[in-house]
């Protein structure tokens, strides 16, 4: 009589896979590690470099004309001790890193963590003036205040304005940006149309008193324009198309409307009467702590969409609004708009409506500088119409 052969035990093999797949986690978030570890101690150990080449050019006049000679002989004799990455312009690179976070612990990625174990860092020249050989040790206690990869920090570097630059670096750190996002966000010119944006709504506020409810408005975390390359629209196309380019590159669209959207869903029913409507777009705003309702135009902003929003908004706030939430906030994305039509028709409503223009090219900084500068113009004459003014004195 022969013998059955034997059947794996089933609990047996669920163990085993449990086992397996928490080894491998752990593997692969250790190597993750590991990797990052790596690429934080390096990018100290540039910075380390960075002032070193920078206090040699500065003992003396005569050293300092030797600035260019000195990058060439340290890249030749660097590269031919450690191989590629000392380049000339590599370490012209770490010099510019260095001098432009010298004072690493002001920076965004320096107040990340604790200063106490690196206040030894600050200072470590001997009584001669010339630097002491920098232990291992320092490197990998300052490696902890540069979070972001080294090819971020040169992306930064590019950003001439510290203001911007640290807007940029501190957007990436809260956001864990990719370097590859963190380029969209510099080329698009994210910083000066927030900075627009935010200054927009202060100016439309101005002379109003401020509660403590009103600190954060839908002016200021919604901006004007979006900039919406990313979609590669051809010369024509349909609100359609719009929409599902939108949806297809939901990840890159959630990254330029800015923090704090959750996406809900698109094309979402309401029933009206007898009559059936969508709404495009529904995301949710978590510190405003309100339904944003995104509605897509492709040609000019008209009066009729404000009226058509008024109707969705209405709708969602007797509807779609959950206890504790706030009232739900419109925006109209359309491709052109008057500013005087667009301040008459969304004056004045009972629901929060706003329009913003999206660019489906990247802007020319002339052209978005100029475009600044022409929405402060308006925004300092609307300013002063609407200013009250001084009795006249009798």
């Amino acid at each position: 009589m022969t013998k059955k052969p034997q059947q794996p035990d089933r609990t047996l093999e669920t163990h085993y896979d449990s086992v397996l797949g928490d080894i491998s986690k752990l593997i692969d978030a250790a190597r993750s590690s590991a990797a990052r570890s790596v690429n934080c101690i390096m990018t100290a150990a540039y910075w380390f470099i960075g002032r070193r080449i920078f206090e040699f050019e500065q003992k003396g006049s005569e050293r300092a004309d030797y600035g260019e000679e000195l990058l060439k002989r340290l890249s030749r004799d660097l590269t031919s001790r450690y191989g590629r990455g000392f380049a000339k312009s590599n370490l012209y690179q770490m010099r510019s890193f260095y001098t432009a976070y010298q004072d690493i612990f002001q920076t965004p990625s320096g107040i990340s963590d604790d200063a106490g174990s690196l206040k030894g860092l600050q200072n470590f020249q001997t009584a001669s003036g010339t630097s002491e050989l920098v232990s291992f040790q320092k490197v990998q206690s300052l490696a902890s205040r540069f979070p972001l990869p080294w090819s971020a920090y040169v992306r930064l570097l590019s950003v001439k304005n510290e203001q911007a630059r640290r807007f940029y670096e501190t957007e990436a750190l809260r956001g864990g940006w990719s370097v590859r996002q963190l380029d969209r966000q510099i080329n698009s010119q994210f910083y000066e149309r927030t900075a627009l944006s935010r200054k927009k709504a202060a100016m439309l506020r101005s002379g109003e008193e401020t509660l403590p409810e009103d600190l954060m408005r839908p002016e200021e975390e919604i901006k004007d324009p979006f900039v919406l390359e990313f979609l590669d629209l051809k010369d024509e196309y349909s609100e359609t198309d719009l929409e599902e380019a939108l949806i297809r590159h939901l990840e890159t669209f959630l990254l330029e409307l800015g923090n704090d959207f959750c996406f809900i869903g698109r094309q979402k029913r309401l029933r009206i009467g007898d009559e059936w409507y969508r709404v495009d777009l529904l995301f949710f705003h978590r510190r405003l702590r309100c339904l944003v309702v995104i509605d897509l135009k492709i040609g000019k902003f008209t009066h009729a969409d404000a009226g058509q929003m008024h109707l969705y908004l209405n709708y969602a706030r007797e509807h779609w609004v959950h206890d504790g939430e706030n009232p739900p906030v419109g925006l109209i994305l359309c491709a052109r708009k008057d500013e005087a039509v667009a301040r008459y028709a969304l004056e004045g409503l009972p629901n929060k409506v706003l329009a913003s223009e999206y660019w489906t090219v990247l802007p020319d900084e002339k052209e978005l500088a100029a475009e600044i500068k022409r929405t402060q113009a308006l925004l300092e004459k609307r300013k002063a119409v609407t200013a009250p003014k001084e009795p006249r004195k009798r």
